[in-house]
């Protein structure tokens, strides 16, 4: 990133105090933002298919290693050695080979001997080992050299930036320069997985250096020390205590990065750049009382051996597509074990060329950023794709910075907040917010001409506040998340002839004309735009499907329902919007008839309280209904999966009406994703994708028929799993992965 080449060319001449003073308000402000996500990336738990676990049947593994970026903490590995040593560990000493110290050959002699590793801790440590592919090889080749000296088999780049298709010029056996989640680090993409996973080999565009095949990605899943006691001040040792627990319970890799600058081993410490090691001595001291019997602690070579193993061994024995571990970067990926034939089933992954590289690209958004998820999720795409994305949007609270950069999405901010109410305020919000795009718009396009511009709606009008890029030679692309017309009857009961609705689709008409391309949300919303609006190949379909990063695919299975006793709750979920048209009052009503067949029912309920749900919660009161509810709030993404893992059934309870007939609820595949049972609506939209034996299906709006299959689905376990199982085979045809692709192409044939 140029950000990074900046500001590692101007590091040195910055003082010390003054870069801290600024990183920690930077980390302090975001760790507020980054709570869904960080410590704890939900989905990153999901094992490789073709995982088979650990040596002797450890729970799950352990590695700690240390990066040494100066001469105070070249001076405190002997002691740092012995801490671990009295405590029963052993760990990998990552030391800089061209730094500001040199390394004593007896301490390495010293540490080895004693049962620690040695590894290489990039070349200069100075932040430009990937500025460009020639400096690196010739890097490449100093760095090879001193892994040979050594007798090391592991990297890890400085400041955790990496390239890791370059790395292949390194003698390695495994890397460790990626996490599984850090939005603090310089290069915050993580890898999503707290799982060790392979590096294959590119085509042979490049020549490799003694790495074979590929390599071992070993990312770090624990926090760095600097981050949590000199970045973020945290007092204790909770977040990796806690995170490690969450580790242990899943079966991964828990892996340790700390520094021994860093660990004041004296009283008092400076709090600038030191911490107590006693807070390291206590994390080593938890897990050896509590998991001395589940964890295999072991060196990253270590690791390395044991997945390498497993990895050849599987290749012997199955065709390499079978195996995650194989693939070109860790990708979500599915099995279900009786999807005989289906090639739908795995996605193998493989490295794409960046189509995108050095386009650019701006975002309207009348919504707030990275909360809003579609938008994200293709904002992230065309970053990943190499384009330059600059995003404006709405300020939620005074919290959010007016400008920064979140994933490689430089993001603005528009300081006011979206409210719900009458029609003039819609109005008054959107046009205020067209005005200021069109502005911000103008004046960007003037500096630079961006390639194309993607709005998405509502309203559909904010489309052309992109009207003087267009002029410069902007392709426009309008994204119609939901039909205006249709919601605005919804919302404020209005008839079709009406106005304000016959306003509304002159608008769109008019929106949709002057766009380029237009994506929206699902066959039932193509039809109703290209039967009124355009012609139907202008239109392309992306489907709202949740991000299987975070939604990891899991295999229905009956999860005990089939041996239920009263003790234990039949836990039915509602998550999303409170508001009227999604039906919770519904939901209410179907409740009161079930709970006299299911007296151990619970109705679980995630979102963001409304006067609806006031209205609902009196409902169920004088229903006598409260002790059958329980009102969990707003949950973030962790919330969510968590919610939904717990559950034993979810359900779209939505009331009829001309809206969500053509709506096709992303929370149908948040739960076949996650593996549960889901109750929808039987409407077209729904049913374009999923047949009558897919999913339950209910009456729209029909509480008596929702009571019914609720009932049915508690006392018929085994055929619900089946049924689950039918619908997850749609799931897998439209994860993100595969939307994304469909997005991609669409952009990539407008331009």
């Amino acid at each position: 990133m140029l950000r990074n080449r900046i500001y590692y060319q101007l590091k040195p001449f910055i003082p010390r105090a003054l870069r801290a003073a600024v990183r920690r308000r930077i980390a302090l402000r975001l760790e507020a933002r980054v709570q869904d996500v960080w410590p704890i990336m939900p989905g990153s738990e999901q094992t490789p298919p073709g995982w088979q676990g650990w040596p002797d049947g450890k729970k799950f593994a352990l590695v700690l290693t240390h990066d040494v970026e100066g001469p105070v903490g070249l001076r405190r590995c002997r002691r740092l050695a012995q801490l671990e040593s009295e405590l029963g560990f052993r760990s990998c000493f990552n030391f800089i080979p061209a730094g500001q110290y040199a390394v004593p050959p007896e301490l390495r002699e010293e540490l080895t001997s004693e049962g620690f590793e040695i590894g290489v801790h990039d070349l200069h440590h100075d932040g430009r080992l990937y500025r460009t592919w020639r400096g690196f090889v010739g890097k490449a080749k100093r760095i090879n050299e001193y892994l040979a000296d050594w007798k090391a088999e592991g990297f890890r780049s400085g400041f955790m930036l990496h390239k890791l298709d370059w790395l292949h010029q390194l003698a390695i056996r495994y890397d460790m320069s990626t996490f599984d989640t850090d939005p603090f680090e310089p290069q915050p993409e993580g890898r999503h997985t707290i799982f060790p996973f392979f590096i294959a080999r590119p085509p042979a565009n490049h020549q490799t250096n003694g790495n074979g095949e590929g390599y071992l990605e070993l990312p770090y899943t624990l926090p760095q020390d600097s981050t949590l006691f000199l970045l973020l001040r945290h007092e204790t040792s909770d977040v990796w205590i806690r995170k490690l627990d969450w580790i242990a319970k899943h079966g991964g890799m828990a892996l340790l990065d700390t520094h021994p600058d860093y660990m004041a081993f004296q009283d008092p410490a400076d709090a600038s750049v030191e911490y107590p090691v006693e807070r390291y001595r206590e994390f080593l001291q938890y897990v050896h009382d509590k998991y001395a019997e589940a964890c295999w602690h072991a060196l990253p070579r270590e690791v390395a051996s044991h997945v390498l193993d497993m990895r050849n061994t599987q290749l012997m024995s199955e065709s390499a597509a079978s195996i995650d571990l194989n693939g070109w970067q860790l990708q979500p990926s599915a099995t279900i074990p009786d999807l005989e034939g289906r090639s739908g089933g795995q996605v193998v992954s493989t490295k794409k060329d960046r189509r995108l590289h050095g386009k650019k690209v701006a975002v309207l958004l009348f919504s707030n950023y990275p909360a809003d998820p579609r938008p994200r999720r293709a904002a992230e795409a065309l970053t990943r794709e190499g384009a330059t994305v600059d995003l404006l949007c709405m300020q939620q609270n005074e919290r959010e910075p007016r400008h920064e950069n979140v994933n490689g999405v430089n993001v603005s901010r528009v300081p006011f907040r979206r409210y719900r109410g009458g029609k003039l305020a819609y109005l008054g919000q959107y046009s205020a917010f067209i005005l200021i795009s069109f502005v911000y718009l103008t004046i960007r396009s003037l500096r630079k001409r961006y390639d194309f511009i993607h709005v998405h709606n509502m309203p559909d009008v904010l489309i052309f506040a992109a009207a003087a890029a267009k002029v410069r030679g902007s392709k426009l692309i309008l994204d119609l998340h939901d039909p205006m017309p249709e919601l605005m009857q919804t919302i404020f009961k209005l008839t079709p002839e009406s106005l304000s609705v016959r306003v509304l689709k002159t608008m769109e008409k008019r929106s949709i004309a002057f766009s380029d391309l237009v994506l929206t949300v699902n066959i039932a919303c193509q039809n109703l735009y290209s039967a009124r609006s355009c012609r139907p190949d202008k239109i392309r379909v992306v489907l709202n499907s949740p991000d299987d990063y975070i939604f990891r695919f899991r295999p229905a299975n009956l999860n005990g329902s089939n041996n239920r006793t009263i003790e234990k709750p039949y836990k039915i979920l509602y998550h999303g919007s409170l508001v009227a048209r999604n039906g919770l009052d519904l939901a209410v009503e179907a409740l009161e008839t079930v709970r006299r067949s299911i007296p151990n029912v619970k109705l679980v309920v995630c979102g963001e309280r409304t006067p609806f749900l006031e209205n609902v919660m009196e409902m169920a009161r004088e229903r006598d209904l409260e002790n059958n509810i329980n009102y969990l709030g707003v949950q973030n993404l962790n919330g969510i999966v968590e919610a939904i893992t717990d559950c034993d059934l979810g359900i779209i309870p939505n009331h009829k009406n001309i809206f969500t007939e053509i709506n096709t609820p992303t929370r149908i595949f948040e739960y076949l994703a996650l593996g549960k049972p889901v109750i929808a609506p039987r409407t077209k939209a729904i049913q374009d994708y999923f047949g009558d034996g897919d999913l339950v299906f209910f009456e729209l709006g029909n509480a008596r028929d929702l009571a019914r299959q609720i009932e049915y689905a508690f006392s018929h376990p085994k055929e619900i799993v089946e049924t689950t199982r039918r619908g997850q085979r749609v799931y897998l045809d439209h994860t993100w992965t595969r939307e994304k692709a469909q997005f991609l192409d669409a952009v990539g044939e407008l331009l």
